[in-house]
């Protein structure tokens, strides 16, 4: 299995970013796929989750601001992020745990700087 994020980058307070995690060699269904971001000096910590069936889990922080759709055809899954916060700067990384055997894989991240 292998995640790829892609769509870091720096944003303005109030601005968006999607940030895109594209898997191979497995099958999306069978995956829950999380999102989680570390900021510097900070636990790493989980933004958003998604079930293979598509039931959404959102940390309360986050809710109303980011949002977690998945393509399952296309073994991507993306991170929506709307009004973003200068405390939003983190590296961003992709998980996926496998529903029934609980195997968990990351992908390396992605810088996202919210900035002016």
């Amino acid at each position: 299995v292998q995640l790829v994020e892609s769509g870091g980058g720096l944003a303005q307070p109030g601005g968006s970013l999607r940030l895109s995690c594209a898997a191979s060699g497995m099958i999306s269904s069978f995956y829950y796929m999380g999102w989680y971001r570390q900021a510097p000096g900070k636990q790493r910590e989980l933004v958003a989750g998604i079930t293979g069936g598509g039931s959404i889990a959102y940390t309360d922080a986050e809710k109303g601001r980011f949002t977690i759709p998945r393509d399952n055809a296309k073994n991507t899954v993306y991170l929506q992020m709307n009004s973003l916060k200068p405390e939003d700067t983190a590296v961003y990384s992709c998980n996926a745990r496998h529903a029934y055997n609980g195997n968990r894989y990351w992908g390396r991240g992605t810088q996202v700087t919210v900035s002016s």
